[in-house]
Parts: C-alpha cells; sequence; structure tokens
C-alpha cells in the first residue's frame, strides 16, 4: 500500500469534500484531529508521509463529513467565546451567531456578582462563555437532557470554571431557591417550526431535533420562557433570547404582553437574531 505525504493526503480530502462550503479547513481540522496535532504541524511537515492506521482513520473522517456529518461531531470539539468545548450528538454544535448573545449580556449594567441562567445550556457554550468573562457571576445552567448536561459539566471542568452549577430539568423547573432572584435569564431555546426546510440541511440533519423544533410554528418555547421569567427575575432584570431571523416582531410583542420593554439584537450578518427584555413594573 502506497501511503499519502500530509500535502497529498489534504490534496484527496479536497476533492472528496466538494459538497462542503469549506473543503479545504475540513481536510485539515480533520487530519489534525487523526494526528493529534495543531495545524501549524501539517504547513511545517507536509511532506511527511502518515503511517498506515492515520490515513485509514483520515479516510473514514473525510467519508464520514462527505456524507454530511459535522466536522464538530467527527472530532468532538467546537470553539465558542475562544474556548475549546466538547460536543456530542445530545448537543447543538455552537455557532458564531449565538455568541452576539454572549457580547450582549456582557454589555448589560449588571452588578459584579450578579444571578444569572442559561435554560437549555446543551454543551454549556452561554454559561461557560460568560462564566470566562466574569469570574464573580453566580451562574446557573439547565437542560432537560442528562447527555447534554454531562457535556456542558465535563466542559466546566475541562476549563477550570467554577461559578456554573448545572441542574437537570426543563427551562425553570430545576433552579433553586438559592438562584432566586436572578439578574439575567439568557436562552437560545428550540424555535424552528417543524417543517421548517432548514432541518434537511446541513448540520442541522445530524443535531438533536428536541434542541432545534419547538411548536406553534417554533414560538412554543420563547413564549414559555417569556410569560414565566416574571416569577424568577429581580424587578429590572433582563430577559436575553435568540431566536429566528423572522421572529423578533412576534417576540417583541410577546414580551411587551409580559411587562417587558425589548430592543431587537443584530447578529454578525445583521439580522435581527435575539431580543433583550427589561422587566417593568407588572
Amino acid at each position: 500500500m502506497t501511503l499519502p505525504t500530509i500535502d497529498a493526503a489534504l490534496h484527496w480530502a479536497n476533492g472528496q469534500l466538494t459538497a462542503s462550503d469549506s473543503p479545504r479547513l475540513d481536510g485539515q481540522v480533520l487530519l489534525c484531529h487523526q494526528l493529534q496535532r495543531p495545524r501549524s504541524y501539517l504547513f511545517a511537515y507536509g511532506d511527511r508521509l502518515l503511517s498506515a492506521s492515520d490515513w485509514q482513520g483520515f479516510q473514514q473522517l473525510v467519508a464520514a463529513r462527505a456524507d454530511g456529518q459535522p466536522v464538530a461531531y467527527l472530532v468532538g470539539e467546537r470553539e465558542f467565546w475562544s474556548l475549546p468545548l466538547k460536543v456530542s450528538d445530545a448537543t447543538l454544535i455552537p455557532r458564531p451567531d449565538t455568541e452576539v448573545l454572549v457580547a450582549h449580556a456582557l454589555s448589560l449594567s449588571l452588578a459584579a456578582q450578579s444571578r444569572v441562567a442559561d435554560l437549555g445550556t446543551g454543551s454549556g457554550a452561554i454559561a461557560l462563555a460568560l462564566a470566562s468573562e466574569r469570574p464573580l457571576w453566580q451562574l446557573w445552567a439547565s437542560d432537560r437532557s442528562p447527555e447534554a448536561l454531562a457535556v456542558a459539566e465535563a466542559n466546566a471542568v475541562r476549563l477550570a470554571l467554577t461559578n456554573v452549577q448545572f441542574c437537570c430539568g426543563d427551562w425553570y423547573q430545576p433552579l433553586p431557591a438559592a438562584a432566586l432572584p436572578l439578574q439575567l435569564i439568557i436562552s437560545n431555546p428550540p424555535y424552528l417550526a417543524a417543517v421548517d426546510p432548514h432541518l434537511g440541511e446541513g448540520d442541522l440533519r445530524f443535531e438533536p431535533a428536541t434542541a432545534l423544533v419547538a411548536g406553534d410554528d417554533g414560538l412554543a418555547d420563547l413564549r414559555l420562557l417569556i410569560e414565566q421569567a416574571y416569577r424568577y427575575l429581580e424587578p429590572a432584570g433582563y430577559l436575553l433570547l435568540e431566536h429566528g431571523a423572522t421572529q423578533g416582531p412576534a417576540v417583541a410583542a410577546l414580551m411587551a404582553m409580559a411587562g417587558f420593554s425589548a430592543e431587537p439584537v443584530l447578529d454578525l450578518a445583521g439580522h435581527w437574531r435575539a431580543s433583550c427584555g427589561r422587566l417593568t413594573l407588572r
């Protein structure tokens, strides 16, 4: 069997991954994972031959990616807010647009020792990003999936972030009395309708549907979070929610009915992809 060099293997992978938006990067990430080396190694030692086991493993990874499987699931990791987070098929893959939620939360006028809840935490991306930036904040991260919560807890341990407590249950239900009242509730809940065509495209085909799809044309979980938030927030507390690009007006209306003054939060492309509400007197 003729074994390829690193450069030749990457060239081969580039030809296999034509359906990807980033075939060259995908190949590099997968080969780094197979070799357990940084990307700089690929550029410095492109003329080195792969071992038989590494070539076989790389071919299997490329075939899985060519079949559409997300790179993040294949390598078990995705960077979010400069944090290397473990992910699994029990969690959503953290996306750059959700970093806008973190940035907006950090811009709010909150006390140094605020209490914050991240509901539906998944891999823990939002809670851990906030914990890394605000070590005096006390954070609670809930998720109904024990498998997802185990990933989030493992990420916290790996990153040595100790100011997050994890609780298993549906939305607000598992929050302990010690967490209340909260200064900020933040969430990236399911907001896609069951008939949304995007569910059949790209990485979404492989991500857990329970973390993507909500009833009432995608508004069911957003409605629940908004309508119940006042029970857990302090007066003038904040509610910060990610939602679909066309759902902004509906979310703003729900917030207004629930006693919040709301403002849009734009994503990296300038779309209204999150809303921040501040509780007013009821």
